[in-house]
Protein backbone atom coordinates (compact mmCIF):
# COMPACT_ATOMS: atom_id res chain seq x y z
CA UNK A 1 0.00 0.00 0.00
CA UNK A 2 1.26 2.97 -1.30
CA UNK A 3 -0.61 6.46 1.05
CA UNK A 4 -0.75 9.99 1.28
CA UNK A 5 0.79 10.11 -1.88
CA UNK A 6 1.08 14.03 -3.97
CA UNK A 7 1.45 13.20 -7.54
CA UNK A 8 2.48 15.93 -10.20
CA UNK A 9 2.28 14.81 -13.76
CA UNK A 10 2.30 16.24 -17.56
CA UNK A 11 0.73 14.46 -20.56
CA UNK A 12 2.05 14.88 -23.59
CA UNK A 13 1.92 13.95 -27.58
CA UNK A 14 5.40 12.75 -29.08
CA UNK A 15 5.89 11.38 -33.10
CA UNK A 16 4.10 7.86 -33.61
CA UNK A 17 7.52 6.73 -34.89
CA UNK A 18 9.15 7.65 -30.97
CA UNK A 19 6.23 5.46 -29.62
CA UNK A 20 6.95 2.77 -32.17
CA UNK A 21 10.82 3.20 -31.52
CA UNK A 22 10.52 2.93 -28.04
CA UNK A 23 8.23 0.10 -27.51
CA UNK A 24 9.52 -3.33 -26.85
CA UNK A 25 7.77 -6.49 -28.60
CA UNK A 26 5.28 -7.44 -27.96
CA UNK A 27 3.92 -4.21 -26.80
CA UNK A 28 2.28 -2.11 -29.47
CA UNK A 29 1.12 1.57 -29.81
CA UNK A 30 -2.36 2.83 -29.53
CA UNK A 31 -4.08 4.83 -31.77
CA UNK A 32 -2.91 8.26 -29.63
CA UNK A 33 0.89 8.44 -29.53
CA UNK A 34 0.56 9.54 -25.74
CA UNK A 35 3.40 10.08 -22.96
CA UNK A 36 3.33 10.73 -19.47
CA UNK A 37 6.39 12.68 -16.83
CA UNK A 38 5.37 12.03 -13.48
CA UNK A 39 6.93 13.20 -9.84
CA UNK A 40 5.74 12.62 -7.24
CA UNK A 41 6.13 11.21 -3.21
CA UNK A 42 4.67 8.87 -0.85
CA UNK A 43 4.16 6.79 2.09
CA UNK A 44 3.68 2.64 2.04
CA UNK A 45 3.16 -0.30 4.46
CA UNK A 46 6.30 -1.95 2.68
CA UNK A 47 9.18 0.23 1.53
CA UNK A 48 9.16 3.65 3.87
CA UNK A 49 8.86 6.96 2.54
CA UNK A 50 10.11 7.72 -0.44
CA UNK A 51 10.38 10.23 -3.81
CA UNK A 52 10.65 9.05 -7.21
CA UNK A 53 9.17 10.06 -11.08
CA UNK A 54 8.99 8.05 -14.32
CA UNK A 55 8.32 8.63 -18.10
CA UNK A 56 5.76 6.34 -19.39
CA UNK A 57 4.11 5.86 -22.95
CA UNK A 58 0.85 4.51 -23.64
CA UNK A 59 0.81 0.86 -25.20
CA UNK A 60 -1.38 -2.51 -25.64
CA UNK A 61 -0.79 -6.23 -24.68
CA UNK A 62 -3.63 -7.57 -27.01
CA UNK A 63 -6.95 -6.06 -25.55
CA UNK A 64 -4.65 -4.71 -22.13
CA UNK A 65 -3.98 -0.88 -22.44
CA UNK A 66 -1.57 0.43 -19.71
CA UNK A 67 0.99 2.64 -19.38
CA UNK A 68 4.72 1.02 -20.40
CA UNK A 69 7.26 2.40 -18.00
CA UNK A 70 10.11 3.52 -20.00
CA UNK A 71 12.42 4.32 -17.24
CA UNK A 72 11.58 5.18 -13.09
CA UNK A 73 14.06 7.02 -10.64
CA UNK A 74 13.66 6.55 -6.81
CA UNK A 75 15.60 8.61 -3.99
CA UNK A 76 16.49 5.80 -2.19
CA UNK A 77 17.73 2.00 -2.36
CA UNK A 78 14.47 0.06 -0.72
CA UNK A 79 11.49 1.35 -2.69
CA UNK A 80 14.59 0.85 -5.89
CA UNK A 81 14.93 -2.88 -4.93
CA UNK A 82 11.08 -3.92 -4.07
CA UNK A 83 9.85 -2.44 -7.57
CA UNK A 84 12.89 -3.77 -9.75
CA UNK A 85 12.72 -7.07 -8.30
CA UNK A 86 9.23 -7.65 -7.98
CA UNK A 87 7.40 -5.87 -10.74
CA UNK A 88 10.28 -5.69 -13.21
CA UNK A 89 10.41 -1.71 -12.97
CA UNK A 90 13.48 0.05 -14.49
CA UNK A 91 14.30 2.08 -11.78
CA UNK A 92 17.62 4.01 -11.14
CA UNK A 93 18.27 6.10 -7.73
CA UNK A 94 17.96 9.91 -8.58
CA UNK A 95 17.52 13.15 -6.43
CA UNK A 96 13.51 14.24 -6.66
CA UNK A 97 11.85 17.17 -5.60
CA UNK A 98 7.94 18.15 -5.18
CA UNK A 99 6.55 21.48 -4.52
CA UNK A 100 3.14 23.30 -4.59
CA UNK A 101 1.87 26.62 -3.03
CA UNK A 102 -1.43 27.22 -3.80
CA UNK A 103 -2.35 26.39 -7.40
CA UNK A 104 1.41 26.41 -8.53
CA UNK A 105 3.04 23.62 -8.69
CA UNK A 106 6.82 21.87 -9.73
CA UNK A 107 8.87 19.14 -9.06
CA UNK A 108 11.99 17.22 -11.22
CA UNK A 109 14.09 14.53 -11.13
CA UNK A 110 17.83 14.80 -10.84
CA UNK A 111 20.54 12.23 -11.86
CA UNK A 112 24.45 12.77 -12.21
CA UNK A 113 24.11 16.20 -11.51
CA UNK A 114 21.28 17.12 -14.30
CA UNK A 115 17.62 17.80 -14.02
CA UNK A 116 16.31 15.32 -16.13
CA UNK A 117 12.41 15.85 -15.54
CA UNK A 118 11.44 19.39 -15.05
CA UNK A 119 7.33 20.24 -14.79
CA UNK A 120 6.17 23.69 -13.80
CA UNK A 121 1.62 23.48 -13.33
CA UNK A 122 -0.72 26.02 -13.23
CA UNK A 123 -3.53 24.17 -11.57
CA UNK A 124 -7.06 25.58 -12.04
CA UNK A 125 -9.98 23.40 -12.71
CA UNK A 126 -11.11 21.28 -9.48
CA UNK A 127 -12.06 17.48 -9.93
CA UNK A 128 -14.14 15.59 -7.81
CA UNK A 129 -12.56 12.99 -5.47
CA UNK A 130 -12.90 9.76 -7.48
CA UNK A 131 -11.44 6.03 -7.73
CA UNK A 132 -9.32 5.06 -10.78
CA UNK A 133 -7.50 1.90 -11.31
CA UNK A 134 -3.71 2.26 -12.71
CA UNK A 135 -1.61 -0.05 -15.11
CA UNK A 136 1.97 -0.25 -15.82
CA UNK A 137 3.58 -2.50 -18.09
CA UNK A 138 6.83 -3.54 -17.14
CA UNK A 139 9.58 -6.54 -18.48
CA UNK A 140 11.68 -8.05 -15.30
CA UNK A 141 14.88 -9.58 -17.11
CA UNK A 142 17.98 -10.61 -15.75
CA UNK A 143 21.75 -9.90 -17.81
CA UNK A 144 23.20 -13.90 -18.07
CA UNK A 145 25.99 -14.42 -15.01
CA UNK A 146 28.95 -13.94 -18.00
CA UNK A 147 27.26 -10.42 -19.28
CA UNK A 148 26.45 -11.50 -22.47
CA UNK A 149 23.12 -11.67 -23.53
CA UNK A 150 20.03 -12.29 -20.88
CA UNK A 151 19.82 -15.16 -18.53
CA UNK A 152 16.77 -16.17 -19.34
CA UNK A 153 13.54 -14.98 -21.54
CA UNK A 154 12.39 -11.80 -19.73
CA UNK A 155 8.53 -11.81 -18.24
CA UNK A 156 5.79 -8.82 -19.10
CA UNK A 157 3.96 -8.32 -16.18
CA UNK A 158 1.26 -5.37 -15.38
CA UNK A 159 1.22 -3.71 -12.20
CA UNK A 160 -2.21 -2.48 -10.54
CA UNK A 161 -3.03 0.66 -8.81
CA UNK A 162 -6.26 0.81 -7.13
CA UNK A 163 -6.30 4.42 -6.60
CA UNK A 164 -8.40 6.50 -3.76
CA UNK A 165 -8.06 9.86 -5.03
CA UNK A 166 -9.39 12.47 -2.67
CA UNK A 167 -7.46 16.35 -4.50
CA UNK A 168 -7.75 16.12 -8.38
CA UNK A 169 -6.53 19.61 -9.46
CA UNK A 170 -5.86 20.03 -13.17
CA UNK A 171 -4.32 22.80 -15.38
CA UNK A 172 -1.67 24.29 -17.97
CA UNK A 173 2.02 22.58 -17.29
CA UNK A 174 5.63 22.94 -19.43
CA UNK A 175 7.90 20.34 -19.46
CA UNK A 176 11.73 19.94 -20.49
CA UNK A 177 13.18 16.73 -20.56
CA UNK A 178 17.29 16.79 -20.46
CA UNK A 179 19.47 13.94 -21.34
CA UNK A 180 22.84 12.52 -20.54
CA UNK A 181 24.92 9.25 -21.75
CA UNK A 182 23.35 7.49 -19.49
CA UNK A 183 19.62 8.48 -19.43
CA UNK A 184 19.20 10.25 -22.67
CA UNK A 185 15.40 11.73 -21.93
CA UNK A 186 15.78 14.39 -24.45
CA UNK A 187 15.87 12.06 -27.16
CA UNK A 188 11.93 12.57 -26.34
CA UNK A 189 10.61 15.20 -28.48
CA UNK A 190 7.09 16.56 -27.05
CA UNK A 191 4.92 17.65 -29.89
CA UNK A 192 2.30 18.45 -27.84
CA UNK A 193 1.26 19.47 -24.20
CA UNK A 194 -1.74 18.23 -23.19
CA UNK A 195 -2.15 19.55 -19.78
CA UNK A 196 -0.82 18.73 -16.01
CA UNK A 197 -2.38 16.89 -13.06
CA UNK A 198 -1.50 17.14 -9.31
CA UNK A 199 -3.39 14.55 -7.43
CA UNK A 200 -3.52 13.21 -3.88
CA UNK A 201 -4.29 9.79 -3.21
CA UNK A 202 -4.04 6.45 -1.43
CA UNK A 203 -3.14 3.17 -3.64
CA UNK A 204 -3.06 -0.37 -3.27
CA UNK A 205 -0.58 -2.34 -5.95
CA UNK A 206 -1.01 -5.74 -6.72
CA UNK A 207 0.74 -6.85 -10.63
CA UNK A 208 0.97 -10.42 -12.36
CA UNK A 209 2.80 -12.14 -15.24
CA UNK A 210 1.21 -11.78 -18.93
CA UNK A 211 3.39 -13.35 -21.35
CA UNK A 212 6.67 -14.39 -21.75
CA UNK A 213 9.30 -11.93 -24.12
CA UNK A 214 11.78 -13.86 -26.49
CA UNK A 215 15.03 -12.88 -24.48
CA UNK A 216 17.11 -11.78 -28.15
CA UNK A 217 14.22 -9.28 -29.06
CA UNK A 218 14.20 -7.70 -25.86
CA UNK A 219 17.51 -7.23 -25.41
CA UNK A 220 18.47 -4.18 -26.85
CA UNK A 221 16.21 -2.41 -24.59
CA UNK A 222 17.55 -4.22 -21.79
CA UNK A 223 20.89 -2.52 -22.50
CA UNK A 224 18.78 0.45 -23.00
CA UNK A 225 17.39 0.74 -19.35
CA UNK A 226 20.70 0.38 -18.05
CA UNK A 227 23.79 3.06 -17.62
CA UNK A 228 26.27 2.72 -20.49
CA UNK A 229 29.09 0.62 -18.35
CA UNK A 230 31.56 1.84 -20.97
CA UNK A 231 31.19 5.84 -20.21
CA UNK A 232 32.21 4.31 -16.56
CA UNK A 233 35.52 3.10 -16.72
CA UNK A 234 38.29 4.50 -14.05
CA UNK A 235 40.97 2.48 -14.16
CA UNK A 236 42.44 -1.01 -16.01
CA UNK A 237 44.54 -3.67 -15.05
CA UNK A 238 47.77 -2.63 -16.49
CA UNK A 239 51.03 -4.81 -17.08
CA UNK A 240 52.70 -6.14 -14.01
CA UNK A 241 56.01 -6.76 -13.92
Amino acid sequence: EFVGGEMLSVDFLVEPETVRMLLPPPLEPTDVPRMTATVGRWRSNCVGDFGGGALSVSARYGDVFAEYVLTMFMDSDVPLIFGRDLYGEPKKIARCGLYRQGRKATGFIERGGVRLIEIEADLAQDQVPSRAVGRNFNVKSLLAANGIGLHADPVLTLAEFDTTIDVHWRGTGDLTLRGTVHDPLDDVVPTQILGASYVEADMTASCRELARVDAEQFLPYAYGRMDDWSQLVTGRVGPRG
